[in-house]
Order: structure tokens, then C-alpha cells, then sequence
């Protein structure tokens, strides 16, 4: 008896810049309801994140403790993004992911417990959401879509190019590079470029 093939899981980390954008609505609405994919999304650090980098400024403190900051404020915008989206729960761990797909409802990753075990990853500025993102694509062996607000160029798929523009982090190149994971960069008025990074997707499969 033949069974139906697995969905595959994408990635969706939604920039920080959709902080205070009407698109955020729209993206956490259309990932709690397609189920072409099992998604999970990513928050970026947005406003809370560029608080750390204010305060770092201001009071001389190490990368270390900056990026551990950062990595609480991506918690601070996933629970803004829960509190928009009815449809979305908070994770910590791998095995939380699979059960809100069970659930049939959209996870949300806080990346605090499992960063905080991690020893790959450098801990400055280098890595951002963007790279922590990739981390847990690899990790779930998944497809990566990064949702950016800024304008990207026609073919937005060198990642060292987008590191070079400032698009992506400085960490990402060389992490693509080392997992293989399949990346997107995807503009926020753009969701049908989601949709045609999932069929190519399943067409890997």
C-alpha cells in the first residue's frame, strides 16, 4: 500500500524590519493556514534586538554577552509574533516543533535553550538571526526562507553577494556552504515565491 509523501519542512525566518510592518499580519496568517509545507518560523530581533546594539554602544559590554542578549530579544518578537497569531505556539526544542505540527498548528521557535547548547556558532555580531535560522534549518534538515523588507536584487541566491550587500549576515555564506541547507531570500510583498520555493521542494524530495 503506498502512503502519502512527507511534506517537507521550510524555515520561514521573518526579519526583524516587519516588526511594525501590516505584512507580519499576513505572512503568521498564511503560515498558520498553507499546508504545502510544514513551516516553522524564526523571529528576527527587530527593535528588540537593536536595543542590545544601543546599549552595547553605550556601556563597552563583551560580543558574548551582546549575543546572548540578541538571542532573547528574537524570543521578545516571538512571543509579539504569538501574541498577533492565534494559530502560532512557542517552542524550545525539536521534539515541541514536531508536536505543534501534529497539532496542525504553526510553531514558533525560541531559540534560547537550544543556542545555549551550541558550540558552533560564534558569538558576536557575525551571527544573527539570519545564520541562528540556517542552524535550525540544518537541524531539521529543512529548506530556508529568509523574509526580508529591503529591496533584494533580481536573483537573490549568492549568498556571499547578499552577505557582501548587507542583506544577510557576515556568518551565513560560510554556513550555507559547510550544510548544503537550500536557501531563499524572499521579499515581504512576495509570497508567491514562497509558494514556488515549496514545489521545488517537494520536487527534491
Amino acid at each position: 500500500m503506498s502512503t502519502a509523501p512527507e511534506l517537507p519542512i521550510v524555515v520561514a525566518k521573518l526579519g526583524g524590519s516587519l516588526a511594525a510592518d501590516p505584512s507580519l499580519a499576513h505572512w503568521l496568517r498564511s503560515l498558520a493556514q498553507e499546508r504545502s509545507a510544514r513551516f516553522v518560523v524564526v523571529p528576527g530581533g527587530g527593535p528588540f534586538a537593536e536595543a542590545v546594539r544601543v546599549a552595547q554602544h553605550r556601556w563597552r559590554f563583551s560580543d558574548q554577552i551582546a549575543h546572548a542578549m540578541a538571542i532573547a530579544a528574537m524570543e521578545q518578537f516571538g512571543h509579539m509574533i504569538c501574541g498577533i497569531e492565534s494559530g502560532s505556539i512557542p517552542c524550545s526544542s525539536v521534539h515541541q516543533i514536531e508536536q505543534v505540527w501534529s497539532n496542525r498548528r504553526l510553531p514558533v521557535w525560541m531559540p534560547g535553550r537550544l543556542m545555549a547548547q551550541d558550540q558552533q556558532l560564534a558569538r558576536t555580531w557575525d551571527v544573527t538571526s539570519d545564520t541562528i535560522a540556517a542552524w535550525l534549518a540544518h537541524a531539521l534538515r529543512a529548506g530556508l526562507v529568509l523574509v526580508k523588507s529591503c529591496d533584494l536584487p533580481d536573483e537573490p541566491s549568492d549568498p556571499a553577494m547578499l552577505a557582501d550587500s548587507g542583506i544577510v549576515d557576515a556568518a551565513l555564506p560560510e554556513y550555507l556552504s559547510r550544510t548544503a541547507v537550500p536557501l531563499q531570500v524572499v521579499h515581504k510583498d512576495r509570497w508567491s515565491e514562497l509558494t514556488q520555493y515549496v514545489t521545488r521542494m517537494k520536487c527534491r524530495a
